[in-house]
């Protein structure tokens, strides 16, 4: 018979639109189902620092519109040590908490991972990352509405680009992932789009020059993954500068813009789903897993994979912008 009579829910790492509907689709269907809910604010770093209440139905009302998360969100050191853990437990415990679900991405989940092999606590995490690059899940909550945000913003910058004959670089967060890159590049219309996963040993800046510009185009757009290895769009474009000097170039770093906003319909659909099935899959005795979405149908992803194993992009995506950005 399954014991937990309290579920506690947080949200950790980067916010992601969407978190909120999560929150709310956990408390509502936890509270419909018999379960008491505590809210833990500021991710890890709440939960050590004891920053709990208990939430009823009202406290997730009118939520569900809302970017960011009103349970507020930090990156937390001491949860990666073991001494950091053994607090929470022991916090959790204080509580009377029965199980754990973690609204995040890679990072929150290992955390997660690591408290669940530890402990005797039952953790169920939701996939919230804007760079989509959960192993498992078909689609991470957030990820939508940062797509649309930077077709809106590449639209724009697109205007301005046409007015001056210039090639914009423009980047967008992924790191590890080319997600976001590859398909706004795709729904925006843009030239190229430079991602961590097209290792074809060519350079990526020399074939868009040479399949990128020509004389009828007056401007050209090239979408790029932010990287800490080559330093992203500033790097390509400093390459243009040097190696081909007759282009004008310009670089947009969209940032923050990526994360924040209302959620789009598709977030809040994806994120209540997967919080409904996060009460459902403690019901059912799961623990230690991710809560996904594979072909519309909701599914359970052990932790270690969805951690471990790396999100395939399908590279019929970049044989599709290549053809259609001639």
């Amino acid at each position: 018979m399954n014991k937990v009579k309290c579920i506690g829910i947080l949200t950790s790492g980067g916010d992601a639109s969407g978190m909120n509907a999560a929150i709310r689709a956990v408390t509502r269907s936890a509270i419909s189902n018999g379960f008491k809910v505590k809210a833990i604010y500021r991710g890890y770093e709440g939960l050590i620092n004891n920053e709990i209440r208990e939430f009823t139905t009202e406290d997730v009302s009118n939520i569900i519109q809302r970017g960011g998360t009103i349970l507020k969100t930090a990156r937390c050191e001491a949860f990666m040590t073991p001494e950091g853990r053994r607090k929470a437990y022991e916090v959790l415990k204080a509580q009377e908490i029965d199980a754990l679900i973690v609204i995040g991405g890679d990072g929150s989940l290992t955390g997660a991972r690591m408290f669940a092999d530890e402990y005797n606590i039952v953790c169920i995490g939701l996939p919230g990352t804007i760079d989509n690059d959960l192993y498992g899940t078909d689609y991470t909550i957030g990820y939508d509405m940062a797509l649309n945000t930077i077709v809106d913003c590449v639209d724009k910058i697109r205007d301005t680009a046409s007015s001056h004959n210039r090639i914009f670089f423009v980047e967008v967060m992924g790191r590890d992932a080319g997600f976001l890159a590859q398909n706004s590049a795709i729904a925006s219309g843009a030239e190229a789009a430079i991602i961590p996963e097209d290792k074809n040993n060519a350079d990526q800046l020399d074939e868009f020059i040479k399949r990128g510009i020509r004389k009828t185009k007056s401007s050209s757009i090239v979408i790029v993954s932010e990287s800490k290895k080559d330093g992203g769009a500033m790097y390509y474009a400093d390459r243009v500068r040097r190696e081909y000097p007759e282009y004008d170039v310009r670089v947009s770093i969209l940032g923050h813009l990526q994360r924040g906003g209302s959620p789009s319909a598709a977030d809040r659909i994806l994120a209540s789903r997967l919080g409904e099935a996060s009460i459902q899959a403690i019901l059912e005795d799961q623990r230690n897993v991710m809560v996904g979405i594979r072909n519309d149908e909701i599914v359970y992803v052990p932790f270690i994979k969805a951690i471990k194993e790396d999100k395939p992009i399908d590279k019929s995506l970049i044989r599709v912008l290549n053809s259609l950005s001639i």
